[in-house]
């Protein structure tokens, strides 16, 4: 079975080939004009998905090898996302079913985050817990088969993503904030500020990011010159890894899992990794993606796609998009 998979729920543009399980191509367009505002501009995206979809298509079949006549079906991002930016690529998908007589189906882009480390290795087995920690969601889910999960806890407010890129802002980092702030905290002192830590070693599964950056906005603020910039990143960096790491373990141990798995943008910082591995690393079998799914990318919707349509799923025509989709 080969599959095409088409991501456009923020402001990656991707396209990706899937055949038998195997990763053939993939494509991902990043918007770098979204720079010129600190952030993603909703309307921006939209335009730049409808520039971008045809050429990362195009690109991934011809890396792939692959011809359009070639295709089984198209999995295309339905939710969660920007509104126009999802359905524009839900309508370039739409196009492609109909002109192509292939079926389609509608993907839930946090499923498919949580699916990337299957991706990395296929040999992974239930049940397992899962950190899903991006710009827009920080969620911790016990995976206990495919399509069959349960909502352990999660952010009240502001994901960790939103956390560091806003931190990033506030810093005068470029964005997105999160590579950037792990950058600069390479060299400073991640104990050189005591940055308040939300519900951190409380008894819930819950998190709170909002207050985060406030604390930092309210340093900066009245910081003086002896300050080193490098320290503020560590310490803001370590605050917020401090919790998705406590919380991560404590879920593992709560719910008596052999393996966790990290998913989503934030699982890509090296900090991250290393703090996992000394906290649970060496009862527990941690799995990341490599890098590159770890952001938004078509692999990930391609591959589940192909899961779903070999168990016979496929989406009506006229679905529709779900800009606030939910995993269960």
């Amino acid at each position: 079975m080969i599959i095409l998979g088409i991501e456009s729920s923020c402001d990656e543009t991707a396209a990706a080939i899937c055949k038998n399980g195997n990763i053939l191509s993939s494509i991902v367009s990043s918007q770098q004009i979204h720079k010129n505002f600190g952030g993603v501009v909703p309307e921006v995206a939209s335009r730049e998905h409808e520039r971008l979809l045809n050429y990362s298509v195009e690109k991934a079949l011809d890396e792939a090898e692959i011809a359009l006549s070639d295709l089984d079906g198209v999995g295309v991002t339905q939710g969660p996302g920007l509104a126009g930016a999802l359905i524009t690529g839900v309508c370039f998908a739409k196009g492609l079913s109909q002109s192509l007589n292939i079926p389609i189906l509608g993907i839930n882009h946090l499923e498919a985050h949580i699916y990337a480390n299957f991706l990395t290795d296929p040999t992974l087995v239930y049940p397992l817990v899962c950190l899903l920690v991006s710009g827009g969601h920080t969620q911790l889910w016990l995976v206990k088969e495919m399509a069959d999960y349960e909502l352990l806890g999660e952010s009240r407010d502001d994901a960790a993503g939103e956390a560091f890129d806003k931190g990033g802002r506030i810093l005068g980092l470029d964005y997105p904030g999160g590579p950037a702030i792990e950058k600069m905290a390479h060299n400073g002192d991640c104990k050189a500020i005591d940055f308040p830590r939300a519900f951190y070693k409380d008894e819930s599964l819950e998190f709170s990011f909002s207050g985060f950056k406030t604390s930092l906005l309210y340093f900066m603020e009245k910081k003086d010159k002896s300050v080193v910039l490098a320290d503020v990143a560590a310490s803001y960096q370590k605050a917020i890894l401090d919790v998705l790491v406590y919380k991560l373990a404590t879920a593992v141990k709560r719910k008596n899992v052999r393996t966790c798995v990290i998913a989503g943008g934030v699982a890509a910082n090296n900090e991250l990794r290393n703090m996992v591995k000394k906290t649970i690393g060496d009862e527990i079998s941690v799995l990341y993606p490599e890098p590159a799914l770890c952001t938004d990318n078509a692999a990930m919707v391609a591959y589940l796609s192909q899961l779903y349509m070999e168990k016979g799923f496929t989406s009506p025509i006229d679905f529709d998009v779900f800009p606030n989709l939910k995993v269960v």
